[in-house]
């Protein structure tokens, strides 16, 4: 899939002329922070494909939901991880590089495409951050996540201090 970068505009700017829009941030599930920073380094905990009135994307990929949902499931996801961002240094401009995404896939026992599904939050970084966007980042499938959601991704950024 080609990714189209509009270079000369701010990362919101971006994001508007995708189409998209940032949800307000979840509250986390459990005991924990949904962001740690450390030092100019921004820690994002797991997100997972919520819409805006936060209704959550449920399912197996490779059985309940195809490759094609998932990839939209892992933008939706980046969306949410993008929302942390801004609630933490309050302008995306802020971020100097995405480092690394791990991207979990609630996959069935024989689907293999992962990288394919974690593709829709990577695309998305390099879309909205342009050559920053681009990081190292592991796409793995497991047996399940909390909730029964499709995907769940969590990032490092380096921002400004």
């Amino acid at each position: 899939m080609s990714v189209q970068v509009l270079s000369e505009h701010s990362p919101l700017e971006r994001l508007n002329a995708l189409g998209l829009t940032l949800p307000s941030p979840a509250r986390p599930i459990g005991h924990f922070r949904n962001f740690k920073r450390s030092g100019n380094f921004l820690y994002v905990s797991g997100q997972g494909p919520r819409e805006s009135n936060g209704e959550l994307h449920k399912g197996k990929v490779g059985s309940d939901v195809t490759v094609e949902d998932g990839y939209r499931h892992a933008q939706l996801t980046g969306l949410n991880i993008l929302a942390v961002l801004l609630e933490a240094i309050g302008d995306l401009g802020r971020t100097v590089q995405v480092v690394k995404v791990l991207g979990l896939v609630n996959a069935s026992s024989d689907f293999t495409r992962h990288p394919e599904v974690i593709n829709g939050c990577s695309d998305l970084f390099v879309q909205v951050f342009g050559e920053a966007g681009e990081h190292a980042r592991s796409a793995i499938g497991v047996g399940s996540l909390p909730n029964n959601i499709s995907v769940e991704i969590e990032a490092i950024f380096e921002v400004l201090a």
